[in-house]
């Protein structure tokens, strides 16, 4: 049985007194949820919300890291810098990061190979565009990205999917329940045959895009979903929590 994952995505929200005050509600109202909880805040408040959470079952990840070690990369992010500070995990390949960044999925992929050689859990985000649904592409495109962007020592323990199909994030547009269960069943049978004998079937496969109180109770009962990639719901304690109390 695999235990469900929250995780709030904060993007570029959150001055140093917001983070701190949504991170202690979350801290403190998680406590009696079944799920696991993770916040990636933004950089300037990692090192902060890190601290406060450090007592608790509360995990913290950055939302990008770059793809060396270090070096001359004015304004990145390094795995070991993110490591020093108590993060456990890491976004890669968002879909913001892959349209905005013109990040490909051999960057995605090299971008999660550093990470996991660092010791931090790859959360690596696939998903199509509007266009790419409508035109029956969805499953062979997210198919190609996972893929592409799997690195070859991913297991079950250094590797969580998070499927977000672009047209959803932000939008207030949600797939239905029967192509949100299609999705993820099929990013298991990928992984089962990419990952080969490594337990494919443990690895956490969040869903996002739009995802709040209201609809995830059914989301997270969809088969293969086992957790969620939170993006304007996880800016309050209230809405992100709901969504965590609604863990089957």
């Amino acid at each position: 049985m695999v235990r469900m994952l929250i995780a709030g995505n904060w993007k570029m929200n959150g001055e140093l007194n917001m983070a701190r005050e949504l991170a202690n509600a979350i801290k403190e109202g998680s406590t009696a949820h079944s799920c696991e909880y993770l916040l990636c805040p933004p950089a300037t408040a990692l090192s902060t919300i890190a601290e406060l959470l450090k007592d608790s079952d509360v995990s913290i990840g950055g939302q990008d890291c770059h793809a060396e070690a270090s070096g001359a990369h004015t304004g990145d992010i390094s795995v070991e810098m993110l490591s020093n500070i108590g993060c456990e995990y890491v976004i890669v390949g968002h879909s913001e990061r892959r349209s905005g960044h013109m990040e490909s999925d051999a960057t995605v992929k090299v971008k999660a190979e550093t990470a996991q050689a660092g010791g931090l859990v790859a959360i690596i985000c696939v998903g199509e565009s509007h266009t790419q649904r409508e035109s029956g592409e969805a499953l062979s495109m997210v198919e190609t990205q996972v893929t592409q962007s799997l690195p070859n020592g991913a297991t079950s323990s250094n590797t969580i999917i998070a499927y977000e199909p672009v047209w959803a994030i932000g939008t207030g547009k949600v797939p239905t329940l029967e192509q949100i269960t299609e999705m993820h069943l099929h990013i298991q049978s990928v992984l089962k045959r990419e990952m080969g004998g490594d337990s494919p079937e443990l690895t956490k496969l969040l869903y996002g895009g739009s995802v709040n109180a209201v609809n995830a109770d059914k989301i997270l009962r969809c088969a293969g979903v086992t957790g969620a990639l939170v993006g304007g719901a996880s800016l309050k304690a209230d809405s992100f929590l709901a969504i965590g109390q609604s863990c089957p």
